[in-house]
């Protein structure tokens, strides 16, 4: 099997296996974990109460997600951690998903995957989702990891799937272009749209399937098409070509719905702001591959040309922009006032969602691919870094010493 690798502008390395693109993060030892703060004062702004202040991030614990250290191909860890009350639950991109306490990090639960889960899932009540790397579609029991029931898309499952709680209904985005609708109580198949797609070239990963008030569910193919189908039987109620003549013409990026409008951007092309029925309404000439977030009027966009943006979501005028020092932007999360992101090749990083000033930062080792998840208090972060590690965190502003100047 050949293996070719290409440089681009987009401040990171690509390697094409199998059609698809792989993003390539540098190496580091395993289990390296460090943190950095600055102070806020300097940052945000300058009076003494302020002055005496500083970001701290610091561990509380760490364990590996993976049986073993992987020294075989990398493997993507884009799954999101999910907090279910006291339980952490988090899959790997190599050999399966676990449920580790939130307090201690004790392993609750593994239920092994020959090809691990790569995309994050979906919890409801007591039932987690997930759709495994190898074509398995499951339902299992978040306390106990039984299985409840499986399902297949009879090719490798890269994006998260989406569940309707209102329907009961289980959506999946195939990396074959096929959405696959399930009865989420016992995973009968509903229906299958699929698209299809004849370049050679696909970014990793897939669009996460995005169901409105109005009954439509909306999801971006890997042919640049961005296609609104009936939620209940699978036909088309409108589609619009957003990504025709690019190197990659993925719509992989979750669209985002925000009152009467649809925020989506293609991997190699642009952030767009579209109408309910698809007319555009404004375009950002930056390709994107995660969801934007949305705070009132304010949107964080992570780009594919290596930038954080913050922009008004009216108009789409960028208000400030944020340069990624090592790799690409994970799908920004906001914490207290603060943008959260992991770099593809760098730290978990901390901005000022005001400014876009940088307030601090961790590193967990190769990297950060998949957005931090936050415990209901706020009181904890969880990550899961390049290396298949998943770290609980505290980050916070505390009084810096008077003795500071000792250390």
């Amino acid at each position: 099997m050949q293996v070719t690798c290409l440089t681009s502008e987009f401040s990171a390395k690509y390697v094409i296996k199998r059609g698809f693109v792989f993003i390539f993060i540098a190496t580091s030892l395993w289990g390296c974990a460090s943190f950095k703060s600055l102070t806020e004062g300097s940052l945000l702004n300058s009076d003494n109460e302020n002055a005496r202040k500083e970001f701290v991030v610091k561990k509380v614990w760490v364990r590996p997600a993976i049986a073993s250290p992987n020294e075989g191909v990398r493997k993507l860890n884009r799954m999101s951690p999910i907090i279910a009350g006291d339980v952490v639950i988090q899959g790997n991109g190599i050999d399966g998903v676990a449920a580790y306490s939130s307090e201690t990090g004790r392993l609750i639960w593994k239920r092994p995957l020959s090809q691990g889960v790569e995309a994050s899932g979906v919890l409801f009540k007591d039932r987690v989702y997930l759709a495994a790397s190898d074509g398995t579609v499951l339902a299992l029991n978040k306390k106990t990891g039984e299985s409840l029931w499986t399902a297949s898309t009879k090719s490798e499952n890269t994006a998260q799937p989406s569940y309707d709680p209102d329907s009961g209904t289980l959506f999946v985005l195939s990396g074959s272009n096929g959405v696959h609708s399930f009865d989420g109580m016992t995973g009968k198949t509903n229906w299958i749209y699929t698209r299809q797609d004849t370049s050679s070239l696909s970014i990793r990963g897939g669009s996460l399937p995005v169901l409105s008030k109005n009954g439509l569910l909306y999801v971006g193919f890997s042919e640049g098409s961005f296609v609104a189908l009936n939620a209940k039987s699978g036909t088309v109620a409108w589609e619009i070509n957003l990504n025709k003549n690019k190197r990659f013409r993925d719509v992989e990026a979750g669209a985002v719905l925000d009152n009467d409008r649809i925020y989506v951007s293609g991997f190699d092309d642009k952030l767009y702001a579209l109408s309910l029925t698809g007319e555009i309404i404004w375009r950002l000439e930056e390709g994107g591959y995660s969801p934007v977030r949305i705070d009132g009027e304010k949107m964080f966009y992570s780009t594919t040309t290596g930038k954080v943006l913050c922009l008004n979501k009216g108009n789409g005028k960028v208000q400030w922009s944020y340069l990624v020092k090592d790799g690409l932007a994970s799908e920004v999360r906001l914490y207290k006032g603060l943008a959260v992101f992991g770099e593809s090749q760098g730290n978990l990083v901390f901005l000022n969602s005001q400014t876009g000033a940088q307030v601090g930062s961790f590193e967990p080792g190769r990297g950060v691919m998949a957005a931090p998840s936050f415990s209901e208090d706020g009181s904890r972060m969880y990550i899961i870094s390049g290396e298949a590690n998943l770290y609980a965190l505290e980050a916070k502003w505390q009084t810096k010493s008077h003795f500071e100047y000792l250390r």
